[in-house]
């Protein structure tokens, strides 16, 4: 009589430890397959019911800062949200954010440089000139550097960080597309 309780509850044990390990590893499962894009940038990794995180491919603009649309790779995700660090609140000054990467103004190439390097696409910022010849030729599907001897921008997900033609004194995002002409277009790889 003793042996078969404890077999019942050694079975009912050993049933709700099986529940619990394949709920799991079908947790772990959908977490290895699902697409890293596939959650919202600041979530922790979970989608939560009326996120501002735009469908599509284009970011959304919320008072002056990037939303990511939630099937962005995620150097996209992350591009965004270092732009987002240093838009509002910082000003333009000449040579801004060559120094160093954090710095209190940020030039045209200074921002995108940061926005790059949070990307890990850039281990170091570059002059305007420089970013001309930076990654491959040609627009990228999601990040697309326009840069020539005297001014650099890009458009990240449709939406373009600048230092000139956006609100405030310093870098800004802007849905307004400016006259590519005179730019050279730059990507990193498929991006």
């Amino acid at each position: 009589m003793l042996r078969s309780r404890i077999h019942r509850r050694t079975g009912l044990e050993g049933r709700r430890r099986r529940v619990a390990l394949f709920a799991l590893a079908a947790i772990a499962v959908v977490a290895l397959f699902a697409p890293a894009t596939a959650f919202p940038a600041g979530s922790g990794g979970l989608a939560t019911p009326g996120s501002d995180a735009p469908a599509g491919r284009d970011a959304k603009l919320v008072k002056g800062k990037a939303i990511a649309p939630v099937d962005a790779p995620t150097r996209v995700v992350n591009a965004i949200e270092a732009a987002n660090k240093i838009v509002k609140g910082k000003d333009y000054c000449l040579g801004g954010g060559h120094g160093k990467w954090r710095s209190k103004c940020y030039d045209c190439s200074g921002a995108v440089s940061f926005a790059l390097h949070g990307a890990r696409m850039l281990d170091s910022p570059l002059p305007s000139g420089s970013l001309a010849k930076w990654g491959e030729k040609g627009k990228g599907e999601w990040i697309t550097v326009y840069a020539n001897g005297g001014h650099a921008y890009a458009v990240i997900a449709g939406l373009r960080l600048d230092t000139s033609m956006t609100a405030g004194a310093g870098p800004g995002w802007s849905d307004d597309m400016r006259s590519s002409k005179g730019y050279k277009k730059r990507r990193f790889r498929n991006y």
